[in-house]
């Protein structure tokens, strides 16, 4: 039986109908998971199917939340809360001994969760917030949690890592005298957003390039969707001067915004479809492969290289298969 044309307007459950043999079985943990986003959604189509999924946040309260939506719609569904606060290496590190500790194998890894713009902030480790949440605490997660994913492979399954990046991407290279602390005199939140963007995705193809086949990994644009991250007051005036949102913080009629299960989709396609097994590294977007939509910053192999490089220094740890 063939398998259907994927597009912009293909919903993430539609994805996950088509690949239920692929997802059946599977362990897949989900980052940022909160009701009314894209992680969310991710989790839920993924949760029809899979043997568990393990949804992640900071919050508590809108952790239960999720799993309490989660079981109300699927009850025989097998989710297990993560508290994880990927701006703190200390949380990042304890939440992957947890997950280590699990008795299941990890099949598919997805980084959903954003930081999303606002003042420019320092972490406990000295990192800048966006960064430390987008890129240095899921790279020592992915880290920490590779050895546990390497145990799930067989003679005809690969474990797969999936990053949610941005087309944004294309509007800020990563600066490397400013990734772990920025100039406070030139930062902006848009600025960082897009920067933490093209690290994602040189992230994913220095990943795949370096675990040989392994594991692979992919990056994506998901859409414009409005979403919960669209809905905190920091990220209100960068948003109004994009054109997305109007003065009112809704969702401007001249933008083309997708669904939350239309911007969910490419995540459900990155971490299943076996369309893509062969190009580890690529970037998705509307649900398809599309390599020649990512800036020259983000193509070129030594710079790719130098972050991974530099990443390993700022969190003290090397990364290597």
């Amino acid at each position: 039986m063939s398998l259907p044309t994927f597009s912009a307007s293909t919903t993430a459950e539609e994805v996950a109908d088509t690949f239920a043999a692929q997802i059946r079985g599977k362990n897949v943990l989900v980052t940022g998971t909160s009701l009314n986003g894209i992680g969310f959604e991710t989790a839920r189509v993924i949760a029809k199917y899979a043997n568990l999924v393990i949804i992640t946040g900071y919050n508590s309260e809108r952790l239960q939340a999720s799993e309490d939506a989660l079981k109300k719609e699927i009850p025989g569904a097998n989710i297990r809360q993560l508290n994880m606060d990927l701006t703190s290496l200390a949380s990042v590190r304890k939440a992957a001994a947890e997950v280590n500790a699990y008795p299941e194998l990890l099949h598919v890894l997805i980084h959903n969760a954003a930081y999303g713009g606002g003042p420019l902030k320092i972490t406990a480790d000295g990192l800048e917030a966006q960064m430390a949440a987008s890129h240095f605490g899921p790279f020592v997660f992915t880290k920490l949690l590779a050895p546990k994913m390497l145990a799930a492979a067989s003679a005809t399954y690969t474990p797969r890592v999936v990053i949610v990046s941005s087309e944004a991407h294309a509007n800020g290279a990563v600066d490397f005298e400013t990734l772990v602390k920025p100039n406070l005199e030139k930062y902006t939140g848009i600025g960082r957003y897009n920067e933490v963007k093209s690290a994602n995705i040189l992230f994913a193809a220095e990943f795949s390039k370096r675990a040989g086949g392994k594991i692979k990994a992919y990056s994506l644009h998901p859409g414009g969707i409005y979403t919960n991250l669209m809905q905190k007051e920091h990220n209100k005036a960068a948003l109004m001067d994009f054109g997305v949102i109007t003065a009112d913080g809704v969702p401007d009629p001249k933008f083309s915004f997708k669904t939350i299960p239309q911007g969910a989709a490419t995540t459900v396609v990155a971490a299943f479809d076996t369309r893509i097994e062969d190009q580890p590294g690529s970037y998705l977007c509307d649900c398809v492969v599309a390599n020649e939509k990512i800036a020259p910053h983000c193509t070129d192999a030594e710079t790719a290289k130098k972050l991974w490089t530099l990443t390993e220094e700022a969190v003290g740890e090397k990364f290597t298969f």
